[in-house]
């Protein structure tokens, strides 16, 4: 999954604490930027070995990330038929109504504006975490 300011280490120990106090027990997995996320969604350099990057069930993604954006990201999942099966749900501190707009347009199943308060933040991972991982009927993913 790839995350707010990917380059701020404290954004990253955020969102991983919000996921333990939200009890989240699914595996959760971060990259730096959009082209290591890319990189382990293909399984591409030191992702190579599919037990070092399983499939996602879902991916929390940033819109502002450092060599590739979330746009361009999303764009490249919905067009690579192994990936588009894979909820998006962008998670982002942009305010941009455009951003929201493409967001969608390109193919995100959510779009979540970041708290600013961390027991927002708590609340919103742990209401994801059960729809997406409890309510929502999901196709089993090819690995």
């Amino acid at each position: 999954m790839a995350e707010d300011d990917p380059d701020d280490p404290d954004d990253r120990q955020l969102t991983q604490r919000a996921l333990a106090v939200a009890r989240i027990a699914n595996d959760f997995r971060m990259v730096k930027d959009g082209v290591e996320l890319m990189d382990y969604l293909f399984r591409r350099g030191s992702f190579k070995d599919p037990a070092d990057s399983p499939r996602p069930g879902l991916i929390l993604l940033d819109l502002n990330m450092p060599r590739k954006d979330g746009l361009q990201c999303l764009r490249e999942i919905r067009q690579d038929v192994s990936l588009r099966r894979i909820p998006v749900v962008v998670l982002t501190t942009s305010q941009s109504d455009e951003d929201l707009y493409r967001s969608y347009d390109i193919g995100a199943n959510s779009y979540i504006r970041k708290p600013v308060s961390f027991q927002s933040l708590v609340e919103i991972v742990r209401v994801l975490g059960q729809y997406w991982f409890e309510i929502v009927d999901l196709p089993q993913l090819p690995e």
